[in-house]
């Protein structure tokens, strides 16, 4: 969710044909695989043009703990919908009112207000039916996401973004706090869910938590730049870039081998600061 001043979306940010090699390789898997579950899931079938970068890290930070993406897969895909959920209801002309999202008509233009409402409804009522699949962690997962995307994080930092002025809004550590809640916070529940589906210990969970809001936040200062945004802020929010990711990628290295797609994704982000 959010304003004109943060677009949790970043639909030109970090587009997957920028990634090196190997890391735009999986993101591709990723998204086929996501896309596919997608239509399974939904019907008629909902696959859009999105990057699946959140669902990318539940699969990345799963496979860091040893799990397969088969096991992560419906962590990922209940990751995805709550996201799509906060799109819909973002567009809503109580909100950002926009017409257009990734191309497209946004869903309350094709089909009306209420119409759009309820299918945002219908994605976050089926993102917790989906994390009640994934086995002996649902419990944990269902907690975690219902926290992380609640309010006090996710929609809180709604709320703010729809109640701040220009001028709250003049120090990095303000514009910080605003996208730890608003972008932070669902980067750190893929995170986290991933490890939670992998059936990682408490305190790698708490790591990697630590490390989707570092990037998330990382990706939202990106995503201002794309998008012009703040650029009184620019540098300080380059550095901040650069910090967070470097923390973000000793997360992942910890990890050993199987991090090494975590601390691809950071690296990736940390290129565009």
């Amino acid at each position: 969710m959010g304003s004109g001043r943060t677009s949790p979306d970043g639909e030109a940010t970090l587009a997957p044909q920028s990634a090196p090699p190997a890391l735009h390789g999986f993101l591709g898997d990723v998204r086929r695989l996501i896309d596919a579950e997608l239509d399974r899931r939904l019907a008629p079938p909902a696959t859009d043009p999105g990057k699946r970068l959140r669902p990318a890290v539940v699969i990345a930070a799963a496979e860091a703990c040893g799990a397969t993406r088969e096991l992560a897969l419906p962590a990922a895909v209940a990751l995805e919908m709550l996201h799509a959920y906060t799109l819909v209801h973002d567009d809503l002309p109580a909100m950002d009112d926009d017409d257009v999202r990734r191309g497209r008509p946004t869903v309350h233009v094709a089909f009306g207000e209420a119409i759009a409402i309820l299918a945002g409804d219908g994605l976050l009522t089926a993102a917790f039916g989906a994390l009640a699949e994934i086995g002996p962690g649902a419990s944990a997962a269902m907690t975690l996401l219902a926290r992380r995307a609640g309010a006090r994080e996710l929609l809180a930092g709604q709320a703010l973004d729809l109640t701040l002025a220009p001028d709250d809004l003049a120090d990095i550590a303000a514009v910080e706090r605003l996208h730890a809640a608003k972008t932070g916070a669902l980067f750190a529940a893929a995170a986290e869910l991933g490890a939670i589906a992998a059936g990682a210990a408490p305190h790698i969970c708490a790591d990697l938590g630590r490390y989707g809001m570092a990037i998330g936040v990382a990706f939202q200062h990106a995503d201002d730049r794309d998008d012009h945004d703040l650029i009184d802020l620019a540098a300080a929010a380059a550095d901040r870039m650069r910090v967070l990711c470097g923390e973000a990628r000793a997360i992942a290295q910890a990890m050993g081998p199987r991090g090494a797609m975590l601390d691809a994704i950071a690296a990736w982000i940390t290129a565009r600061a």
